[in-house]
Order: structure tokens, then sequence, then C-alpha cells
């Protein structure tokens, strides 16, 4: 009996390079799908009660309170939007960067789609959004904003505080495990 140890290093090569790949690419996530409904974000406005007003009744010293009725939350303002463009993968929607009633700022993705993916996030960037490079949105300044939270739905990201908006011109979702965009969309002024 003539023995090939090559023949089993190879297959154990190639199932290393398999487990490796699967690891790397990920390749189920071109088939999972996941789904988000997050409400459009509200801060709720200060209320001014001011200082209570005081009278007396007759033959006593009663006091009034002033009850003031809550405070419906005020609508965001729209500071910039966008429609999705695909990069790497398909990517449809429109991202809305809001400014709330509190003065923090949130960007909100509504109707969103794209493909699942390792260690995707959502970025704030100052790198044109569409065109060929789907490479270059990490060679400038970039916000991350953090993991995609969904491949579907309406969410909502916390633009960190104290971000300076001014020159971030588009939106990303980034793969960082291959540093490609799924898809980005341009932030124009409302």
């Amino acid at each position: 009996m003539t023995r090939r140890p090559w023949i089993a290093a190879t297959v154990v090569l190639g199932l290393v390079a398999l487990a490796v790949g699967l690891v790397l690419f990920q390749p189920w996530r071109l088939l999972t799908r996941s789904v988000v409904d997050e409400p459009i974000p509200v801060a709720t406005a200060v209320a001014d009660t001011g200082p209570a007003p005081t009278g007396t009744g007759t033959g006593s010293a009663a006091s009034t309170t002033r009850h003031t009725p809550p405070v419906a939350p005020a609508a965001p303002r729209v500071v910039g939007q966008g429609r999705f463009v695909d990069g790497e993968h398909a990517t449809s929607g429109t991202a809305r960067v809001l400014e709330l009633a509190d003065g923090t700022t949130v960007l909100r993705l509504e109707g969103f789609s794209t493909s699942d993916g390792p260690d995707v996030v959502v970025w704030l960037t100052d790198q044109p959004a569409g065109g060929d490079d789907w490479h270059r949105y990490d060679d400038g300044r970039f916000v991350l904003l953090g993991d995609l939270k969904a491949t579907d739905g309406n969410q909502n990201y916390a633009v960190p505080v104290g971000t300076d908006l001014s020159g971030l011109t588009s939106v990303v979702i980034w793969c960082d495990r291959f540093d490609v965009a799924f898809g980005s969309a341009p932030i124009r002024s409302a």
C-alpha cells in the first residue's frame, strides 16, 4: 500500500482555507435580512412654568397653583437630506440629518434597504456620494455613527455632541472588513 501524505496535507490546507474564507467573507449574510422601524426622534421642549401666582381668598390665606399643560414635542428641523445610490451593493432609501428641539443632531435613514455583511457601519463623511471609487470614503474626514442596525427599515443614529457638520457632505454605509461602501447618500441642505 502506497501512502500519499501530500493528499492529506492538501485536504487539510483546503479545509483551513475554506474555514478562513467563511469567517472573513461570511457569505451567508448575502441571504440574511433584518428590519428595524424606529419612530422619528423628537425632543420635548422645556415648558416655562414661571412663578405660581398667589392670592388671598376672602377670609383665608389660600394660594393658587398654576398648572402648565404639557408641551407637545417639537418637530425636528431637517438640516440636510439625500437619496442613497448604490455602491458595492444595491442600497436605497433616504438619509436625513435632523436637528432636534434640544439641539442634538440625529441621522435618520428612511425606507432604507441594503445588503447584510460583516462589520457594516454608518458614517458621515466629507467625500462626495456616488462615483466609481467605493474605497475612497475613508481617505478624508469621517464620523462614525455606529454599527448598521438593520438591512431594512427606518433607523436613527445619534450624531456625537460637538460634531462639526460643516464639510460633511454624505452618509456612507461602510464595510470595515473590506473597506468598501455598500451605498452612499449626498446630504444637501434642506
